[in-house]
């Protein structure tokens, strides 16, 4: 299971990019007032998702669906947590690294094998386009946030909660259109001036996943839990999207001095909160 130090990409789709049976379910449930609210999210799937994996495994386990949800005015829109999706996941995680024998007997091969298929399914654009297989409207990164992330935000979108008595809280919304512009363009320079490196792929697989979702969505770069490794001043002074962009503009202007500067001033501060984790 992944640590409550973490970040999170997520999407919310308005109703109408679900079908009726759904748009139903989802608005029935915002309107009861039963949808989680994102800084207790991930503490509670992690709940779900451990009580899913000791209940015996006969079968990847059915769980109940939940979401976060916004609502401005009478719009609704939902992030499912898929958690089926996440029970799957921690299956193939629970075996790695492990001798054979211990792994079969905690999630056997035959389940791993489901778990493999449904983690393959929800990462295949194609059977989300073609077949209908659920979309993931949640990543997650723990100990940092991918740098490619920040290509979808703009530093102006930021919402930053600090100070006593309040619960502490950075991230960045926007619509979908915005972050889908972004990304494309972040592909376009990169492909032009590093070819077809990590971080050009990387981009590019996230422009595709942006791609999978309604035009009216809303993206949300959440540094959740990871607020609770950095002091208020940090928290402030982050201008991680804005790093991003004056890399970016500095490959596009042919400043390789510039992009140089703004990639490693980035790297070093989240190299700073990934070797936290080494002193957990």
């Amino acid at each position: 299971m992944s640590s409550l130090f973490a970040s999170y990409l997520r999407v919310y789709e308005p109703l109408t990019a679900f079908d009726r049976e759904r748009q139903l379910f989802w608005r029935r449930y915002a309107r009861e007032g039963r949808a989680v609210a994102t800084g207790d999210g991930p503490g509670r799937q992690r709940t779900a998702v451990l009580s899913a994996l000791g209940a015996g495994w006969t079968r990847l386990p059915d769980l109940p669906d939940e979401a976060y949800v916004l609502e401005d005015d009478d719009t609704i829109l939902v992030c499912p947590w898929n958690l089926r999706l996440r029970v799957a996941e921690a299956a193939l995680s629970a075996r790695d690294g492990v001798p054979s024998v211990l792994a079969d007997a905690f999630v056997p091969p035959i389940l791993a094998g489901q778990a493999k298929a449904v983690v393959d399914d929800a990462r295949t654009g194609a059977r989300v386009l073609e077949e209908g297989v659920p979309r993931v409207h949640e990543q997650a990164s723990t100990w940092g946030v991918p740098l490619r992330w920040f290509v979808f935000v703009d530093q102006s979108e930021r919402e930053l909660v600090t100070g006593p008595g309040n619960r502490r809280s950075l991230r960045f919304r926007t619509e979908i259109s915005k972050a889908r512009r972004r990304a494309h363009r972040g592909v376009s320079v990169l492909r032009k001036s590093v070819g077809d490196a990590p971080i050009t792929e990387a981009v590019e697989e996230g422009a595709r996943w942006l791609e999978e979702f309604h035009p009216r969505s809303v993206v949300e770069l959440d540094y959740a839990g990871l607020v609770d490794l950095l002091p208020d001043d940090e928290l402030e002074a982050d201008d991680s999207p804005a790093l991003v962009a004056a890399g970016l503009a500095g490959l596009a202007n042919g400043d390789a001095e510039g992009a140089t500067e703004a990639y490693e001033k980035l790297v070093a501060r989240w190299r700073a909160v990934q070797l936290l984790e080494r002193c957990n």
